[in-house]
């Protein structure tokens, strides 16, 4: 499984510009005017993973397969979004498809590019965007739990939707669910206000490796724990050079690593992502799975069969597998090991599956 990130905000902060930098095409289209984007882009991105090549190199694959992450454009909103105002509510529902939410927030002064408001307040965009989810948020809690008195509502959702409320109208830190209730449980509801959210605050060239006024204001009241310092511009740059030119530019700026890898980085932390690898002569795979999986979890990211069957995996380290260079050596010292149903998948394994059709 790869996961998808909806790119939310104001209009004209970036989001578009910074879409066409992850996915590095020019599909969304950024231009200086409110509403430039009316359907949500979505581009599919490959995750770097050094590991992929190494392992690769061993079992001399014919070919590597990244595991994916999907970036969705979706179109600024307004104050009044939940109403309809702007092109509010069509957009809203856009938002409730993605796993994680990624709030982009303009934190650089520019006389060329448009502003919605008068100022500049990164705290006051990102307020604006969260009140207008929670207002969605309630007319739909308000909705389900009217219809549940003519109809049985799932227990279960019931429960959640009367705690989320309870939450909402009492000002109560909604991210604290998500250490009460399973992710499948949160999903399930289709709300907006427990996905799990990265901060990330757009700068021009010069603030790239400091900060200014603004994003000191916003990291001061969020934190830093999911708040990322990213120039939508400068990675646009990055993605037009070529691989030897990218890296000397990084150098030259003092980029360590592209936005796109800090947002992966990131979006595996809070999304409590895993991932596990297949290696063999034809390809050498990288699967994406949910932390603590159990092997059967696992084995049906391949196929469903390969859960429905699951009889052992074949289970080596990924330092051990180099180490040991591959399956035959590794398993010659004893470092391939059978795991049975209750084994729990730790992030780097290389897998084997056994199983029956």
């Amino acid at each position: 499984m790869g996961f998808k990130c909806g790119i939310v905000g104001l209009p004209n902060v970036g989001k578009s510009t910074l879409f066409n930098a992850l996915t590095n095409s020019s599909k969304a289209q950024a231009a200086n005017f409110p509403f430039c984007t009316i359907d949500p882009n979505i581009g599919i991105v490959p995750v770097p993973d050094i590991r992929l090549e190494k392992l690769a190199k061993i079992s001399k694959s014919k070919k590597i397969i990244n595991t994916t992450i999907s970036f969705v454009d979706i179109a600024g909103l307004v104050k009044g979004a939940s109403k309809g105002e702007g092109l509010g509510n069509k957009f809203l529902s856009h938002i409730r498809e993605v796993d994680a939410i990624i709030h982009l927030i303009r934190c650089f002064d520019s006389d060329d590019i448009q502003n919605v408001n008068p100022t500049v307040d990164p705290i006051r965009d990102l307020e604006i965007i969260e009140t207008e989810m929670m207002l969605s948020d309630l007319e739909s809690i308000h909705k389900r739990l009217e219809k549940s008195k003519k109809k049985n509502l799932d227990n279960e959702e019931q429960k959640i939707l009367e705690i989320v409320l309870d939450y909402i109208n009492n000002g109560k830190n909604i991210s604290e669910l998500r250490k009460n209730f399973k992710k499948k449980q949160l999903n399930k509801i289709g709300l907006l206000c427990v996905k799990p959210k990265i901060f990330v605050c757009n700068v021009d060239e010069k603030n790239i490796k400091q900060h200014n006024n603004y994003t000191k204001q916003f990291i001061e009241k969020f934190g830093d724990q999911n708040t990322l310092v990213i120039s939508a511009d400068i990675e646009n740059q990055i993605n037009e050079l070529d691989i030897i030119e990218k890296n000397n530019y990084m150098k030259m700026i003092g980029l360590e690593e592209t936005g796109l890898n800090s947002l992966i980085q990131k979006g595996y932390e809070i999304l409590e992502l895993d991932t596990f690898f297949t290696s063999g002569p034809e390809e050498t795979r990288a699967w994406t799975i949910e932390k603590n999986s159990l092997a059967p979890t696992a084995a049906g990211e391949i196929h469903t069969d390969f859960e429905k069957g699951f009889i052992k995996a074949e289970t080596i380290s990924y330092e051990d597998f180099l180490e040991n260079q591959g399956w035959q050596n590794s398993k010659a010292v004893g470092k391939l090991r059978l795991e049975g149903k209750d084994y729990i998948v730790k992030d780097g394994d290389v897998l084997n599956f056994r199983f029956n059709t």
